[in-house]
């Protein structure tokens, strides 16, 4: 066993993948499921036990072959979800360009007041849900509207409560732009709709910025609003922290909180594009194809696997 040599799969850019930092992170939240009672535990534990490569011409490794247990809070799993969600969001926009070059983007962030307990952060899931659907109905909105992406983010607080908001990328017409001056919403507009969507007595914070379609790299383009919309929903540094028993507690609220919810959803053009595309689920669908090119069978030469090794915790090549 000592003389195998450690995998190094690394990206075009030269990085090297984090499988190693993310199994060690997938053993510590199974054995946190575990302490919990939660049946699931066992099969988060061997998620991703063995990975088959294929070895590329240019000598780079491609995932082949693997067993994710597609775990909400996985933070393998995560990972693979987030690279899914982000290739195919990147997809759908860019058809969805081409399809109504003269359409426009728009970036919401809705947030509200922050759920006081896992109780609570389910209620308040299922609010968020229900107010953005009725935001996206109104007059004001749905006029201009083409279609849009909206993703849940979950941030944990110090204090054990939870800070849940939106995401959305809305595709828009050009005249939500170039109108009579009754197409655009201002800041204050949109957080007005959103408070009466919400049914809250108080206005809720909501930020709103005109997107770049360029391949500008700064905080409005094009780029950073999809990667913004796909990342994870709940990032696994606020359960993997150094106190054992908050992380437990805030793994217990999570697991009942998103069970049954969807991270992403699309709608209109962008609903229809994706089904166009013939794209899958990336909640529960293929995590190891995550960039969807077609691959050919590999022969026996082709194939590298990799099996994680518990004593040196790592992935060694057989």
């Amino acid at each position: 066993m000592a003389g195998k040599k450690v995998l190094q799969d690394k990206d075009n850019y030269g990085n090297q993948r984090p499988w190693r930092q993310k199994k060690l992170e997938s053993l510590r939240y199974s054995e946190y499921l575990s302490i919990l009672l939660y049946k699931k535990a066992h099969k988060v534990q061997g998620c991703a036990d063995v990975l088959r490569f294929r070895k590329m011409l240019d000598g780079n490794t491609k995932l082949y072959q693997t067993w994710f247990c597609k775990s909400r809070l996985c933070p393998l799993c995560n990972w693979r979800r987030s690279m899914k969600n982000s290739g195919q969001l990147k997809k759908i926009l860019a058809e969805a360009h081409k399809q109504q070059p003269t359409g426009r983007f728009i970036f919401l962030t809705l947030t509200e007041r922050n759920a006081v307990d896992g109780v609570d952060l389910k209620l308040r899931l299922r609010a968020l849900t229900q107010a953005f659907n009725k935001l996206i109905r109104y007059k004001k909105v749905v006029k201009n509207l083409l279609g849009y992406v909206r993703s849940t983010e979950i941030t944990t607080n110090d204090n054990g409560t939870y800070h849940q908001h939106l995401h959305v990328l809305l595709f828009v017409k050009s005249s939500y732009f170039t109108g009579n001056g009754n197409n655009y919403l201002s800041q204050v507009n949109w957080t007005d709709l959103w408070q009466k969507a919400l049914r809250s007595s108080y206005k809720p914070i909501v930020n709103v910025e005109a997107v770049r379609a360029n391949k500008s790299k700064g905080k409005s383009s094009l780029l950073a609003s999809a990667q913004e919309t796909a990342k994870y929903q709940v990032k696994s540094a606020d359960y993997m922290t150094d106190d054992d028993n908050r992380n437990q507690q805030v793994i217990d609220d999570l697991e009942q909180a998103l069970a049954g919810t969807r991270q992403i959803g699309y709608g209109g053009l962008l609903k229809r594009i994706k089904r166009q595309l013939k794209l899958d689920d990336a909640d529960n669908g293929d995590l190891v194809n995550v960039d969807g090119e077609e691959l050919p069978e590999p022969t026996e030469a082709e194939l590298i696997v990799a099996k994680w090794d518990q004593q040196r915790k790592n992935y060694l090549i057989w």
